[in-house]
């Protein structure tokens, strides 16, 4: 019987067998999100993308989570591998789930309280009484709660929603939320809110921590070890090339928000990350240690609580049985050298005791110096010890803070670091301390560096007695960028994202503060109400992107108009408010809006195109047209409104037209 298969045909089955047998097997495995697909999560995404997963012999499925998933059931139960959770792992670990943290991502942890902003006084304290819905894995945020003596009774805790209107519709009063997520939509709203961070009160957790179980880890090591470091490959790729990473989760990731909220994401977590100054996935044990200790002292753990098994470590731990040999060699010897000593010691008793007394004294003297030496010296925190008002210890970190070695800050009054507006409340604080008084432990100030550059600083400080002398030691930690970002919040609440104009909530503060003056002082002011006449061909002609533009030249136009003492803000789309809050006349008011109508009436030049556009300009005066600010901006309203009934690109006052 002959065979139907020739020669090449049997060769190129052989070669595809070969191929087929040689190529790596790839491990199936499971990574299970703590939410759904954003930037928060791009690490594994790039890690996938890349090809990193290939390389180590991965087939990696990411599953996004949803509201009310159990990350931690997942991957204890083996339906995942690999998960996502926050700092209270720990809380897992102590409730008997075997989980193990592989790599802290977030060195930071995002997770904050936030309620709307009533008034620019309110504090974490006004959450007493009120509704908070709090999302899992957010016990955190109950220690920082609990820090503060709001305890889980003097608050109504509510099922989390996982939707920030319920903040804004009244639902609830605060909400848990990530400074990279819910923050951005507040903000688009336009809507002024209040964020309580746990960091303000040194409670500064990791963040998205990496973990598997102890099954995982006790039966596939390699595995384990492979993921976790082409995971973190994955994290070095997306933090360097953010940009690609926002365009692929649009593309690739079934993405729901726009891109600007993914870009806002990248933005915010670099800060948490710090990818610049730390290794990506860096764990410190001494910081789970004091995670820990904050968790007990709540209640959520023992004391000293321990980590054992909970802390991935890279290096497999020392096969000590290799040096059985020798340490049986050495107890032998150190018997030998035991007998010898007894008889020393009975023949010279008063001496050996006075000579080791001695020498045990110097060694811990020794080993307790080496000890805070190296502590001072690695410490990231800057460290100091003054007597009066004069350093006499510094460590390195203080140095690279403030700019001047060390030999410098020895030989220089401590006061002369701060800013000149803090020098005098500083001076009063640190004579109290040193005469004993109860003071503030723990403040922020301005230093001026070496180079001149104004910084922000925490700083903790107690009174100590060093080398006999009453002392002043503590630390200080660089918080210039979290106060940058506190401030860029705040103006992101409070302005316009496209003409960075005051929007609707602040210019109304602004005309609440205008009127309680008028008020006291008995004189008039007057709001304006603008809205541009036919602008909605430009957008449908041109496109939205030449309409912002146009949008972005009215605001400049009109702010070159009015007067220094005035304000003007965009309540949305084509809509302006102008405030004037010094009036003596009403012909005062027609000039300021002639001025406006005329600018916005001159040509725009766009992209080589001429845009011709105009207003209509409604004008209300306090207190002849309205009491409040209610009244006065519906009034102004309306009379835009006759405006553009009487022919648009003209001015009316209420009341008159």
């Amino acid at each position: 019987m002959s065979s139907n298969l020739s020669i090449p045909r049997l060769l190129a089955i052989g070669l595809a067998f070969l191929m087929a047998w040689s190529a790596p097997a790839q491990d199936s495995v499971t990574l299970q999100l703590k939410w759904t697909h954003a930037f928060q999560f791009a690490g594994y995404y790039a890690a996938h993308e890349q090809g990193y997963y290939h390389e180590a012999g991965l087939d990696v499925e990411i599953i996004e989570g949803y509201p009310g998933v159990k990350v931690v059931d997942e991957v204890v139960s083996g339906r995942a591998q690999f998960g996502t959770g926050s700092s209270s792992l720990l809380l897992a670990r102590h409730e008997g789930k075997p989980v193990v943290v592989l790599a802290a991502i977030f060195q930071h942890s995002p997770l904050v309280l936030i309620a709307l902003q009533e008034r620019p006084t309110q504090n974490i304290h006004d959450l007493v009484g009120k509704r908070i819905m709090l999302e899992p894995q957010s016990e955190e945020l109950l220690a920082y709660l609990a820090q503060q003596g709001i305890l889980p009774a003097d608050f109504t805790l509510q099922e989390h929603s996982f939707d920030y209107k319920d903040l804004i519709e009244g639902n609830t009063d605060a909400i848990s939320a990530y400074v990279t997520y819910e923050v951005f939509h507040l903000t688009q709203a336009g809507i002024p809110f209040q964020v309580y961070s746990p960091r303000s009160v040194g409670i500064d957790f990791y963040g998205d921590n990496l973990f598997t179980s102890e099954a995982e880890l006790r039966a596939n090591p390699a595995r384990v070890a492979a993921f976790r470091e082409a995971s973190l490959r994955g994290w070095e790729y997306a933090m360097a090339n953010p940009e690609e990473m926002v365009e692929l989760i649009v593309a690739r990731m079934d993405g729901v928000h726009e891109r600007a909220f993914y870009q806002f994401e990248a933005e915010q977590m670099y800060p948490l990350l710090r990818p610049d100054l730390i290794e990506l996935g860096y764990m410190l044990p001494g910081r789970w240690q004091h995670i820990a200790r904050t968790y007990a002292g709540q209640g959520m753990l023992p004391p000293d609580f321990p980590l054992d098994g909970f802390l991935y470590t890279v290096d497999p731990p020392l096969d000590w049985t290799l040096f059985t040999p020798y340490l049986l060699a050495g107890a032998l010897l150190m018997l030998a050298i035991s007998v010898v000593a007894f008889f020393i010691h009975n023949a010279n008793r008063r001496l050996a005791v006075s000579l080791s007394e001695l020498h045990e004294t110097k060694n811990a003297l020794e080993e307790s110096e080496a000890q805070f030496r190296t502590v001072t010296n690695s410490s990231a925190a800057g460290i100091f010890v003054l007597q009066g008002n004069r350093f006499v210890l510094v460590n390195p970190a203080l140095s690279a803070i403030t700019g001047y070695d060390r030999n410098d800050l020895l030989m220089m009054d401590a006061m002369t670091l701060f800013h000149a507006d803090e020098r005098e409340s500083l001076q009063k604080t640190a004579l109290a301390r040193q005469r004993g008084e109860a003071v503030d432990n723990r403040y922020e100030a301005r230093i001026l560096t070496r180079e001149g550059r104004e910084r922000w600083v925490d700083i903790s400080a107690d009174r100590v007695y060093f080398h006999g002398e009453p002392s002043s030691i503590g630390t200080v930690f660089d918080i210039t960028e979290r106060k940058a970002a506190e401030e860029s919040v705040r103006r992101m609440a409070q302005h316009d994202t496209l003409t960075d104009l005051p929007n609707r909530a602040l210019f109304s503060d602004l005309l609440d503060r205008a009127l309680s003056m008028a008020r006291r002082e008995k004189k008039q002011l007057a709001v304006m109400f603008l809205d541009l006449d036919n602008f909605k061909p430009v957008n449908d002609t041109h496109g939205h992107a030449l309409g912002d533009r146009i949008l972005q030249l009215v605001a400049q136009r009109v702010r070159g108009a009015i007067r220094d003492s005035d304000t003007v803000g965009r309540i949305g789309g084509d809509e302006f408010v102008i405030l004037l809050p010094v009036v003596e006349r009403d012909e005062d008011t027609l000039g300021v809006a002639g001025k406006i109508r005329e600018a916005i009436a001159q040509p725009f030049e766009v992209d080589g195109l001429t845009i011709t556009i105009s207003c209509s300009i409604g004008i209300a005066h306090f207190p002849k047209d309205g009491a409040d600010a209610v009244e006065l901006l519906r009034h102004a309203d309306e009379a835009m409104y006759g405006a553009k009934e009487h022919g648009r690109n003209t001015v009316e006052r209420y009341g008159e037209g």
